[in-house]
Formats: structure tokens, C-alpha cells, sequence
């Protein structure tokens, strides 16, 4: 069962929800990948409303957005720690995490690109721009503390183009 979220309804709930970690999803040739996310945020750029979520370089889920354009993301209501730890520790080049985790997968509504079926908050994202974060225009300390390794993110906003809970 699913309910419909106009952006008033979904922005503040996400924003409250994206610090307890959530899942990014994606899909391209067969493959089906999620990770955890503990960064991201919800805004309207282009007089659309945008989730931007950022994902490392050496991520596999990097490699299927880029080649689907496109991404869900699960904001669970239900505890769900030892899943969102797995998916956050783990490669989905080594291992099936929706298997590992004991996941399950629910056709989305406006995109091709599972969401986890789960109770919760799901938006569907298509991407409409993406930037890598150039090094030399970050902060010194968050180079420090964040990117010691030289393993930066790519920032991709995705307009929401469906967002609604399962229950």
C-alpha cells in the first residue's frame, strides 16, 4: 500500500529521517545494487523538487547510475540497523547485499530501479545533473577529516519524480 507525498509532506520527513541512514538503490543490465547513505538532502533546483545524494568513486553504485541515470532511495520508519550495516560495509561487486541483508524488492512506480520494500519514506530520482567535488574547492578541514584517501564523492541530484510511503 502506498500514499502519495506532495514535496511540503515528504521534504521535512526526509530531512529528519536522512541522519538515521537510508538506502540508495540502483539498477543497470540485470544489476541491482543498494548502499547506505547517511548524506544527502532534498531542495527544489530548476523549480523541481531534487534529492542529492552523494556517492563515492570506487562505489559500484556509482558505476549503475551512471549508466541508468537513475536511483531510489528508502528512507526506512522501521529499525532496520543490521541491513543499513551491511549495505554500508560491504561491496555490491563482491556480494548480492540485497540477499546478504535479507532485503526485499518492490517495483517502483515511476522508474526502473527497485526500491527496498520496507515501511517507509521512497522517492523515486531520475538524474538531471551530476558533479564531481573538484578537491580544491573544499574546506582544508573537511579534506582532513573526509578525504584522507583522495576518494571524493560525485554529487548527483536526482529530480523526485514520484515520492510516497509504504506501509
Amino acid at each position: 500500500m502506498t500514499n502519495q507525498l506532495s514535496y511540503d509532506q515528504f521534504s521535512a520527513e526526509t530531512a529528519q529521517l536522512i541522519s538515521k541512514n537510508a538506502f540508495m538503490t540502483t539498477a543497470h543490465g540485470g544489476k541491482i545494487n543498494t548502499m547506505t547513505i547517511g548524506w544527502g538532502s532534498v531542495g527544489i533546483m530548476w523549480g523541481k523538487p531534487v534529492f542529492t545524494a552523494m556517492v563515492r568513486q570506487s562505489r559500484f553504485t556509482k558505476e549503475l547510475v551512471e549508466q541508468s541515470g537513475e536511483f531510489t532511495i528508502t528512507l526506512p520508519l522501521a529499525n532496520m540497523k543490521e541491513a543499513l550495516a551491511l549495505c554500508g560495509s560491504q561491496s555490491g561487486r563482491d556480494i548480492d547485499k540485497i540477499a546478504a541483508a535479507k532485503l526485499t524488492l518492490a517495483n517502483s512506480q515511476a522508474v526502473a530501479t527497485p526500491v527496498i520494500a520496507a515501511p517507509g519514506l521512497q522517492l523515486e530520482c531520475k538524474v538531471v545533473f551530476k558533479q564531481t567535488m573538484p578537491p580544491e574547492s573544499l574546506d582544508t578541514g573537511y579534506q582532513n577529516k573526509w578525504y584522507a584517501t583522495g576518494d571524493y564523492h560525485t554529487m548527483y541530484f536526482g529530480e523526485i519524480i514520484a515520492a510516497y510511503k509504504t506501509i
